[in-house]
């Protein structure tokens, strides 16, 4: 049985994701591998990111809508980096080589036109710090077979990120509802899952203010400029090669991804 600490874990994770290789979940032999052990292993790896040319654009958020923390056993949100190498351009097919096992889930991006530092930070307080509204889709991976992990697991492992593609449609936050904001997640013209904005935390508004709070336990806090994906309104649908992924969104358009080859 290996003995894995920081260091090692870390370590393997970006290798797992250089090579497209999965893998049992760490909490299998590490039972200790818990929530604050996978910010730092995060951390860590942010930092190799950083030190290899990625650009830090902005956080990510994972698990918040029941939907999600249902179907992988996992009931609580989490935080996590987005880098300008996760971004994926507008009409960009999943990028197939570089994923293991990806998935697509419809996502309401900010835009954030103030920085936003916690704690005590609130539904209201994050919303006026935003600057814009964007669909998105992101196409979620992970390191572990299956998308079998724990908490501890899934943080260190940059909360399953992969990438993401942005919507053509922007609004200001005052001007749409996002509590009703309605989006349907079609593959291959079947319409797979139906959401609202008041899946995500009942507000996305919500899970902007945890994710400041969370970060602000660590020092950090979501800078002016950065993105914010504030996680998936409803269950993500696998996106293999051939495929056509669709997000509809009532007043923020649609994202559509191809499956690539």
């Amino acid at each position: 049985m290996a003995k894995w600490d920081e260091a090692s874990v870390a370590a393997e994770l970006l290798a797992c994701e250089a090579e497209r290789r999965d893998r049992e979940p760490f909490t299998d032999e590490w039972p200790e591998l818990d929530v604050d052990t996978g910010y730092r292993i995060q951390d860590a790896n942010l930092a190799k990111r950083l030190a290899r040319g990625e650009k830090l654009v902005g956080v990510k958020l994972g698990l918040t809508s029941a939907a999600k923390q249902k179907r992988m056993g996992v009931y609580a949100p989490f935080v996590a980096w987005l880098t300008d190498d996760m971004i994926l351009d507008e009409g960009a097919p999943v990028p197939q080589a570089k994923l293991i096992h990806p998935r697509i889930e419809p996502e309401i991006i900010f835009v954030m036109k103030d920085r936003l530092a916690g704690p005590g930070v609130t539904r209201e307080s994050a919303m006026a710090a935003v600057e814009t509204v964007s669909a998105g889709a992101e196409v979620i991976d992970s390191r572990y077979k299956n998308f079998r992990f724990r908490a501890g697991d899934v943080v260190a492992d940059n909360a399953s990120s992969g990438a993401w593609a942005t919507g053509s449609v922007v609004v200001k936050p005052e001007d749409i509802d996002l509590l009703n904001e309605k989006v349907e997640v079609y593959v291959d013209g079947k319409l797979e899952h139906t959401g609202t904005g008041a899946d995500v935390q009942g507000h996305p508004g919500e899970a902007l203010a945890l994710a400041a709070n969370d970060l602000a336990r660590r020092g950090l806090a979501i800078e002016a400029g950065q993105i914010v994906l504030t996680g998936g309104i409803t269950d993500a649908v696998f996106a293999p090669p051939g495929s056509t992924v669709t997000c509809k969104f009532s007043t923020l358009g649609e994202v559509t991804i191809e499956g690539g080859k």
